[in-house]
């Protein structure tokens, strides 16, 4: 079963350049090995890579000075690494990454036949030198996938779940559907990207043009459909199969993609994919909409640890803040008292100085009286004697 699957996707996917656009040549010099139509250079090493199924695979990788990724490159299905030597070192220039490209077995100067199986090995052995030959981490890898290498680099990035991000490029929903609209995978298919392409936990960024007579657009934008984390696809109109690379949106698109997965996930999408992903997936929304959906899930958000914490409470640290609670009224209680029973006593004294006052008022007002009708009493007598005499 294995082998008719193989054979099919021979037939049906691989078309290597023949003759190779290029020959292996070794520097006379340095040693370093070369590729005979192209000069050497200071910042390209040309390796041959062994792989798990037994065959030898052609690799190059760019360096760039400034670079923080480095972008993973399987290119399509009838080209090779001289075809694409030019374009690679342009990328990596214009995207500022460093870039490794390869051929698959059967391809350019690599030995042994292609098949599907053998495109993964190649893959995994390119990825592998990357990791151990040159320090590059999961995290800081980009996955790209040109047509059949959408296989090849779909099936690696299902696999590794902490991938920097992936981009395919004219991607294929699997083989058989390229000729015919099946709706479901059978075994003898090759490169199921329809079902792997929802495994993928990184961004994922799709370019197709409107015009591929190849592989219909309608591949590209189901996969974007599938994909988990989209990021702002690229459908150029009037673009083919082949041609993408010519179109000015292109580099700016990539290098818009390549600068926001660079940055940390808290500080991306706050533009292009979180506004494409509104406008494709969602029903169109007023700002103001937008402004008071995120203020109330913002409001939701503070209002859920005092909820929280109102439950968590046990019952014991209840009763705690009930008796302290009971305790400052009683407290308080007591203080009012305290203070009107002083107000009370400062009024008995004011009154009981009054009273004292009053009292000592009437007593001098009383020995004044008497002294007075005294006098009163010895005037009269003394007149009634005059009278008498």
């Amino acid at each position: 079963m294995g082998g008719v699957t193989s054979s099919m996707a021979a037939k049906l996917a691989f078309f290597p350049p023949n003759p190779p656009s290029y020959k292996l040549v070794a520097d006379e010099m340095t040693g370093l090995l070369l590729l005979s139509t192209f000069p050497h250079r200071e910042n390209v090493e040309i390796l041959k890579l062994p792989t798990r199924k037994g065959t030898e695979v052609v690799a190059m990788y760019i360096r760039h000075p400034m670079a923080t990724s480095t972008l993973l490159y399987s290119h399509g299905n009838a080209a090779d690494l001289g075809q694409m030597y030019e374009l690679f070192v342009e990328l990596s220039i214009h995207l500022r990454v460093n870039l490794m490209g390869y051929d698959y077995s059967g391809y350019g100067q690599s030995s042994g036949k292609p098949s599907e199986q053998h495109t993964y090995a190649d893959i995994e052995a390119v990825y592998k030198c990357m990791e151990e030959g040159y320090g590059a981490k999961q995290e800081d890898i980009i996955l790209y996938g040109q047509s059949v290498g959408s296989g090849p680099t779909l099936d690696l990035a299902a696999r590794l779940p902490h991938l920097r991000a992936v981009v395919l490029h004219s991607p294929i929903l699997s083989g058989l559907r390229v000729m015919y609209p099946v709706k479901k995978s059978y075994w003898f298919d090759i490169y199921k990207n329809i079902d792997k392409i929802q495994l993928v936990d990184c961004p994922v960024l799709v370019i197709h043009g409107t015009a591929d007579e190849v592989v219909d657009c309608s591949h590209g934008k189901q996969l974007w459909e599938l994909s988990k984390e989209k990021y702002e696809p690229l459908w150029l109109k009037g673009g083919n199969h082949c041609d993408l690379e010519h179109h000015p949106e292109y580099i700016r698109h990539l290098k818009k993609f390549v600068s926001t997965v660079e940055k940390p996930p808290s500080q991306r999408y706050t533009g292009s994919r979180r506004r494409s992903t509104d406008q494709q997936l969602l029903p169109p929304r007023k700002s103001t909409d937008i402004v008071f959906e995120a203020s109330r899930k913002s409001t939701d958000r503070r209002e859920k640890p005092r909820h929280s914490t109102d439950k968590a409470l046990p019952p014991t640290d209840v009763n705690k803040l009930l008796l302290k609670s009971n305790s400052n009224n009683l407290n308080e209680k007591l203080e009012k008292l305290k203070n009107q029973s002083n107000y009370a006593e400062k009024l008995r004294v004011s009154f009981d100085q009054v009273e004292r006052s009053r009292r000592s008022v009437d007593c001098c007002l009383e020995k004044s009286r008497k002294s007075v009708d005294h006098q009163l009493e010895r005037g009269r007598k003394s007149v009634d004697r005059i009278r008498t005499g």
